[in-house]
């Protein structure tokens, strides 16, 4: 924040408030913010009717809980008195925004994602043990969908299972799933529908689940009965494409790398233009967060990160295929947090 020039930070709804403080606002019309400054103590700003689901920090922050009749705004406003750069987080809700700039003409705003990303993306041993764990929950999963009758199913009916299959494997809770067979495999975020499932179909199954907060999401693709020789064939393309991305990921290396690492052995394969969406992205406390594999991102990837590595093809109207799974870099090189198997699962 110094070196920024930033006097002070806030941080409302969102992954940066329990990365700082271990509070997770819920999604409400009322204002919960940090203000972290650059010198001094941090306040967290909170309904009081919210603050008793505050586990205390004194010598990280102060708690500043405030009344149905109080203006929270006022008191966010009161802290930062006289602070000339205020970085503010990204999933601020914009009614709150607009009223702080009000009260803060003086202030000029800037996004806080630069200052939280360079910190989130970069994991210590224990958020790494939760994401291992909710990726080996994850794992565990698949194998049970391998044994799993898809036959005669709706994709929703299935995605409920699955949901109910991650918490029963030891995640806290789900993280939503996607399953799209057939034609609907080429939406790479399909919604599941009441489409039933049925022999010849491919079945794209994207899932994760949440330990401590942190998330895993794996995708695995499944047949219904033996694969036509057009779709095994796309399919071994995108094994060693998914290899590739995977060995190409090095401390160090440009994120963009990894990106074209897998993309160029899809065209290689005859398949570029099926490939319709960037490698892959951070995870942490959030599914979807730095570092971003894609091209045009040369941010080297440093030690602890974090992301996914999901090559797909995606043949519109006929089916899908997607192998995803969370990597972390290591001293050792690249380290798959999914071990489950990434073969073309054949099932009934």
């Amino acid at each position: 924040m110094v070196g920024a020039g930033v006097d002070a930070m806030l941080l409302s709804v969102g992954a940066d408030l329990p990365y700082f403080t271990g509070y997770q606002a819920p999604q409400l019309e009322r204002l919960t913010m940090a203000v972290i400054p650059a010198r001094g103590a941090a306040t967290l700003v909170v309904p009081r009717l919210e603050a008793p689901r505050v586990e205390p920090h004194p010598e990280v922050f102060s708690i500043e809980p405030w009344d149905e009749t109080d203006n929270p705004v006022d008191l966010v406003a009161q802290l930062v008195q006289g602070q000339r750069k205020l970085a503010i987080g990204d999933k601020t809700w914009s009614v709150f925004l607009l009223e702080l700039q009000h009260r803060l003409m003086q202030a000029t705003f800037i996004a806080a994602e630069p200052l939280t990303a360079t910190l989130r993306a970069i994991k210590d041993a224990d958020e790494i043990d939760s994401l291992a764990a909710a990726g080996a929950a994850a794992d565990r999963v698949v194998e049970r969908l391998r044994e799993t009758r898809f036959s005669g199913r709706t994709e929703r009916d299935l995605a409920t299972m699955v949901e109910a299959m991650i918490v029963e494997e030891g995640c806290d809770r789900a993280a939503g799933a996607i399953v799209a067979s057939g034609p609907n495999g080429a939406s790479p975020h399909h919604e599941p529908s009441a489409r039933v499932m049925d022999t010849g179909d491919q079945i794209v199954v994207d899932f994760g689940g949440v330990v401590d907060g942190y998330y895993s999401d794996t995708s695995r693709t499944f047949s219904i009965g033996q694969a036509p020789p057009d779709v095994v064939s796309a399919y071994a393309v995108l094994q060693v494409a998914q290899q590739a991305g995977v060995e190409a990921a090095q401390d160090g290396t440009p994120a963009q790398e990894v990106d074209r690492a897998a993309r160029s052995v899809i065209a290689d394969g005859g398949y570029g233009d099926l490939f319709i969406h960037r490698t892959g992205h951070g995870i942490g406390l959030e599914v979807h967060e730095h570092p971003y594999l894609v091209e045009g991102n040369e941010e080297p990837l440093r030690l602890g990160a974090a992301f996914s590595v999901e090559p797909g093809i995606y043949q519109p109207g006929q089916w899908g295929l997607r192998i995803e799974d969370i990597v972390v870099l290591t001293d050792d090189g690249p380290r798959r947090l999914n071990e489950s198997r990434r073969d073309l699962a054949v099932v009934v």
